[in-house]
This record gives structure tokens, sequence and C-alpha cells, in this order.
């Protein structure tokens, strides 16, 4: 077996271990890595965060901070995984798990379906609030499903194929990287007074991190959907959202479904209206678990592209060692 053949079906059976951890045991539920990481980042931000700093030498500070927060960790991870060839199997395996979050992702889908399919609204709109920013109290059942239907599709890329994406080009240390600097674009991402400044580098480091994952995802709706429909949405809709990641997502993502998403919805008390995605029916309860088949799909789709180029790798190795 030349190395080709043999790294990729080692990549497949790391790809193959770290999925079934995370649909076996999901994310933990207690002492959950982020949140150290989430207090440890918090702590650093304190230290580095100047009000009277200028723009500049503030984007330097949140710069500095992203780096002190992520690159350690990144660091270890290589170390570990050199020790040793079953350490190298062992930290891949365990960071892929803990940067993916598929099976939370079904299970929040899922928990807003449920009570939206039996009629509960007042459930559906509690549930559908724990995955999104926008105000849920007032929401009608085509509300509540666009809602979750829009945030399964942007996490299916966040919370799964970018995950994917960055440990098959660089092992568990790649999806270490990209899960850390997803989580400060979350907590740092913003355009507020404080954050504007300081949080541009974790914006744009996600940002880059994000732009292929998100366009093979874009691209993985589409063609497990309404192929057709998807890339229409993509090219004429994608570029009016304002995030240059979650629009061509959201977009093929809607255009896959055959749903109407975007619109307007109530962020802190303010309507906002954001761009159409998509075209056709209005959202229901099954645009939201139809969704939730797209990252399930998916999934699949992605093992079994790394199962076919080892498959081939591994095929073509043989027919030479046997000429």
């Amino acid at each position: 077996m030349d190395a080709a053949a043999r790294l990729a079906l080692i990549l497949l059976l790391k790809l193959a271990a770290g999925v079934l951890a995370d649909r076996l045991l999901g994310e933990p539920r207690r002492w959950h890595p982020l949140v150290g990481f989430g207090r440890l980042s918090t702590a650093i931000e304190r230290r580095l965060w100047c009000a009277n700093a200028g723009a500049l030498p503030q984007q330097a500070r949140g710069l500095l901070a992203w780096m002190l927060a992520v690159l350690p960790w990144v660091g270890l991870a290589l170390w570990l995984r050199g020790l040793h060839p079953a350490a190298h199997w062992g930290v891949d395996i365990v960071l892929l798990w803990f940067a993916l979050g598929a099976r939370s992702l079904i299970e929040h889908g899922e928990a807003v379906a449920k009570p939206l399919a039996a009629g509960d609204l007042a459930s559906a709109r509690e549930r559908v609030g724990w995955i999104v920013s926008r105000d849920t109290r007032t929401l009608d059942a085509e509300g509540v499903a666009r809602a979750g239907t829009e945030s399964v599709l942007e996490n299916g890329n966040d919370a799964v194929f970018g995950a994917l994406f960055w440990f098959i080009l660089l092992g568990g240390p790649g999806a270490l990287l990209f899960r850390l600097a997803n989580t400060l674009d979350a907590m740092w991402g913003y355009r507020t007074p404080r954050y504007l400044h300081f949080g541009r580098a974790a914006a744009r480091l996600d940002d880059a991190l994000n732009w292929l994952p998100a366009r093979l995802t874009a691209l993985t709706y589409a063609l497990l959907g309404n192929t057709a429909n998807a890339l229409v949405c993509w090219r004429s809709q994608a570029a009016q959202w304002d995030s240059p990641n979650a629009g061509p997502v959201m977009a093929a993502g809607a255009g896959a479904l055959a749903v109407k998403l975007g619109g307007s919805a109530i962020y802190h008390g303010r309507v906002e209206e954001r761009p159409p995605l998509g075209q056709g029916a209005a959202a229901d309860v099954t645009s939201l678990r139809r969704a939730l088949d797209l990252v399930r799909h998916g999934m699949l789709a992605w093992l079994g592209a790394v199962a076919g180029v080892a498959l081939v790798l591994n095929l073509l190795a043989l027919g030479v060692a046997d000429a």
C-alpha cells in the first residue's frame, strides 16, 4: 500500500470514529471544554480590552487576544499528536468528537419540530429561542419553522461541515482551530461599541476559516435537494445577506428545500428587514425536518466521498503492486 492510499484509509477510519463518537456520546453535558475556554477568553478580554484605545490599537489588542486564546491549544494538540502513533489516533478522534456538534444540532432541531408538529406553539417558541438570537415570543407557527430551519441550515456549516473540512485538511488540530475560532466569533464578533474593533480579528478570521467550507456546505445542500432551485437562489440571493458565508449556505439550503426563508425578524426589540432567501412554499415543520435531513445526509455524503477516494487510491495501489 503506498503512502497516499494508506493516509486516505487512516483519514476515513478517524472520520468514522469521530462521527460515531459524536453520534453515541454527543457533547459533554458536564465540564464541557468550551465552558473553560470561554472563561479563559473572557479573562484575556478583560486584560486586553481598553475603553480609551483607538480603532487600530483596539484591533491589535483583539488579534493578540485571539492568538493567546487559540494558538496555545492548537500547539498543544500538535505536540500531543506527535508523541506516539497511538496518540496521533487518539488526539485526532477526540478532537473531532469535540469539534463536531451534529448530534446536538439535530437534537435541538427535533426539540423544536416535535412541539410544532403537535400544535404546542408555546413550547416550540421556547425551544427555538434556545438556538436563535431573535425574539421568539410573538412568532407564529410559520415564524418558528422559519427560524428553526434557518438555524439548522446555517449551523450545519458551523457545527458539522466546517469541522469535517478542517479535519480532512489538517487533522484534529485543524478541527480544534475551527471550533475555537468559531466560538470566539460568537463571543466577540459583534458590531457593538465594545466589540466593533476589538472583535474585528475574531470575525475576520472566522470568515476566512469558513469561506471554503461554507461553499462546500452550500454545494452539498444543492446536490442533496432541489439542485436547480438551490443554484439559482445561491447565485441571486447569497450576496444580499450580511454574512459572506451564511449567505451562500442559507440561500442554497432554502433553494434546495424549495422554501421561503429570511424576511423580517425582531432582534433586541427592533424589527430587522432581512433579504429573502429561497423560493417556494412557506416554512413549516416539514421544511425544518427536511433541513435536518440535509445535514444528516450531507454527513453521509462527505464520509462516502472520503471512502470513495480511499477505495480508488487503494485499488490503484494494488494495481501498481500487481504490475
